[in-house]
């Protein structure tokens, strides 16, 4: 389905979640306690995924939070999975629960794989995720590269003074693995909104000259290690924004449509069935906006944290 600015929308986030094990500086407050009241059911969550269907979406991403702290994560893959239209699904997560769900994830149709993976040292790690293991993490990295999902992505939120001298490390990644390894410029967005110097993506450029471009991937700019296996991901939502071929829209775990992540619009989707649904989420599509003001310098307009929008 086309927008009021000819942009074709063909894409989900849906969040299952508020809910995460780690507390990312960039994504929720280190004392948040989400609980899953407000989360949908899977029943829900797998109508939603139909409607928007309907609606001409054709990729969702299931993210959180961290989805796989749903006991019925597996269920919901394997459901929306099954949908006529559903072409692409995905997860993003921080990978720790992957040697348990890995190989499940998988058999119920997920593709591909997003991981959080901001720093390769582990103390940097812990204090980026507040609670998380490096250990951990990259095993369950490995698992993900073992079972062969189609495609592997490793996320990279670009901190000043915390893991920009890292970069170097991170992207050798692709030497060895057929990985994507993507630097993201971080977003001013809720209570995380001052998070220090900004690093612009650009600088991954200036840390690598030997990368070679090779062309874009959605909101990804596509870069290579010349002996490399796998890919380099430039990520730049502040400096040089993508709104202009922007194709999503995000459902929130408690059932909000937002049009633009950085708006405060939202449709409330909680309690509506059939056609109703339907038009709820197309209307959505229509109010999408034609571009933040993250580039102008502005904080993000979205009144939520990053785990209750759907990261």
């Amino acid at each position: 389905m086309k927008d009021n600015y000819g942009r074709d929308i063909y894409y989900l986030r849906l969040s299952v979640t508020e809910k995460c094990n780690y507390r990312c500086v960039y994504c929720m407050p280190e004392d948040s306690i989400p609980t899953d009241d407000i989360s949908l059911s899977a029943e829900e969550l797998v109508e939603i995924a139909r409607a928007a269907s309907v609606c001409g979406i054709r990729k969702v991403r299931v993210t959180g939070g961290e989805p796989l702290l749903r006991p019925d994560i597996i269920d919901i893959c394997r459901e929306i999975a099954a949908i006529p239209g559903i072409t692409e699904l995905c997860v993003t997560t921080n990978g720790v629960l992957l040697p348990k769900y890995a190989e499940p994830l998988k058999q119920a149709g997920v593709k591909r794989l997003n991981m959080s993976l901001d720093s390769l040292d582990p103390e940097t790690y812990r204090k980026i995720t507040r609670r998380g293991s490096l250990e951990e993490a990259l095993r369950g990295v490995n698992a993900a590269i073992e079972t062969g999902f189609d495609a592997i992505k490793l996320n990279a939120v670009l901190l000043g003074g915390v893991n920009d001298g890292e970069i170097r490390e991170l992207l050798e990644m692709t030497r060895a693995h057929n990985v994507n390894v993507r630097f993201i410029e971080v977003m001013p967005i809720g209570d995380q909104a001052d998070l220090g110097e900004f690093i612009p993506a650009a600088r991954v450029l200036e840390a690598a000259p030997e990368l070679r471009d090779i062309g874009a991937d959605g909101v990804a700019r596509l870069y290579k290690l010349p002996d490399g296996r796998g890919t380099v991901g430039l990520i730049s939502p502040v400096s040089s924004h993508f709104c202009p071929t922007c194709n999503r829209i995000r459902v929130t775990s408690d059932g909000k449509l937002k049009p633009c992540l950085h708006s405060a619009d939202e449709i409330d989707l909680r309690g509506l069935r059939g056609a109703e649904l339907e038009n709820a989420i197309c209307a959505g599509i229509l109010q999408k906006p034609q571009k933040h003001k993250l580039d102008s310098g502005e904080k993000s307009a979205s009144q939520k944290n990053m785990n209750e929008i759907g990261g």
